[in-house]
């Protein structure tokens, strides 16, 4: 409970680098996400270069903090690879690989922030010609990464009037 409750989205990032073997555990860590029917349609671009960190921000609305960071993983759905091509599918699928992705991020002392990119069509386009993505991937978010610049305390957020037992009324 306490890897998933110290969880935060970290905006500020203290200067050093984050291993290609460290990265590669935290794809390893996503793509261990349920995915319906083991579709499995994550597709992952790993961004270093400070210019594209840069114009990665300027395509993604509350992007700012990711040229602070030491990457950035923009996180894909193929459409093809989706069960039934469902968007709605490949949202789910990508969305615990996120989560899964943060959450070994903080297990290993690092600083992540989800940067939400779809269904804003903006930056969905701007990412797409960004990354020379294929026309049938959608560009689902960037999780800026790299090592902490800010200490923020663990918190629930459970809300117990978001909870109704059986039915809503």
């Amino acid at each position: 409970m306490e890897l998933i409750l110290g969880r935060r989205s970290v905006r500020v990032f203290s200067p050093g680098a984050v291993d290609a073997a460290t990265v590669t555990r935290l794809l390893e860590a996503a793509m261990a996400a349920p995915s319906a029917m083991t579709k499995d349609p994550w597709r992952f671009v790993i961004v270093r270069q400070p210019e594209t960190l840069a114009r990665l921000a300027q395509a993604m609305p509350g992007g700012k903090m990711l040229p602070a960071g030491a990457l950035a993983v923009v996180v894909c759905g193929d459409l093809n690879a989706a069960f039934e091509q469902n968007i709605g599918y490949l949202l789910q699928d990508c969305s615990a690989a996120i989560e899964n992705l943060l959450i070994a991020a903080h297990g290993l002392g690092l600083g992540a922030c989800w940067v939400g990119c779809y269904p804003a069509e903006n930056s969905t386009r701007a990412v797409k010609e960004l990354l020379s993505l294929p026309a049938t991937f959608v560009p689902i978010a960037a999780i800026a990464l790299g090592q902490p610049g800010e200490q923020l305390e663990s918190r629930t957020r459970y809300q117990a009037g978001a909870v109704r037992e059986e039915r809503w009324q």
